[in-house]
């Protein structure tokens, strides 16, 4: 069985619910399902984008390109991005802070921090 179909059905069947519930919940025939679990038919990408939002993992869990199922939850993003917990003036100062003035790579270590951090070098 290719593993897209066996992470298709592997994954309605871990929460105990038919083809044809499944089908309806995401709008698809109980049919198409099938032929999605038998290898049968290509899945679709709006499709398996449907399968990986229902069951909250990844496009990727579901296609074989990862055996962690992370899902919504997974971002790439870290979060002190996401939060915005330091501001760009407290990013400077840090930065400022962390090199030593005499260090022949203090210029352009800060510059390449100043960039990572969204800032400009002061």
């Amino acid at each position: 069985m290719k593993i897209t179909s066996k992470r298709m059905f592997e994954l309605r069947t871990s929460i105990d619910i038919t083809q044809a519930r499944l089908a309806k919940e995401l709008g698809i025939s109980q049919a198409a399902i099938n032929r999605y679990e038998h290898n049968s038919v290509s899945v679709p990408d709006h499709v398996l984008l449907k399968y990986a939002d229902f069951f909250d993992v990844s496009a990727d869990y579901i296609l074989g390109r990862t055996d962690k199922p992370e899902g919504a939850t997974f971002s790439n993003e870290p979060e002190l991005l996401k939060r915005k917990i330091i501001r760009d003036d407290e990013w400077s100062e840090f930065i400022e802070a962390c090199f030593d003035p005499r260090s022949p790579m203090n210029k352009r270590l800060k510059e390449m921090m100043m960039q990572m951090a969204g800032g400009e070098e002061r």
